[in-house]
């Protein structure tokens, strides 16, 4: 079992900035790539980022692309998404997600490990 805590959410103003943090423990050696979720209530969860553990290659929703960076500690098991330039709808409780294998997935249906969330609220 691969065991995923999330921090770092909080109130910001628009235009503001938040790094999120998700710490990987147990059998984190079986995790291949990490991504960042999210979701509002009433809407399914959205895809947001996502990284290779071992090569470090990203990839981005479009709507933050340019405003968010994934990034990873390998010496932490630590994966974060810094957030900048916030706008209100980036809204959400942010989930932090793992898999085994490297390719990345939009779907959540395809990571096995998932965090409890972290709230993040951008005020205008």
């Amino acid at each position: 079992q691969v065991q995923l805590v999330e921090s770092g959410g909080g109130l910001v103003q628009a235009g503001g900035s938040l790094r999120l943090s998700c710490a990987a423990s147990g059998r984190s050696f079986s995790v291949h790539s990490m991504a960042w979720f999210r979701q509002v209530p009433g809407k399914e969860r959205e895809f947001v980022a996502h990284i290779s553990w071992i090569g470090g290659s990203t990839v981005y929703a479009d709507s933050v692309k340019g405003r968010f960076t994934i990034s990873r500690d390998r010496a932490k098991n630590t994966v974060y998404l810094q957030m900048n330039g916030l706008k209100p709808e980036d809204t959400a409780v942010y989930y932090c997600a793992a898999r085994v294998g490297s390719s990345y997935y939009t779907a959540p249906e395809e990571y096995k490990y998932w965090g409890q969330g972290t709230q993040v609220t951008v005020s205008s």
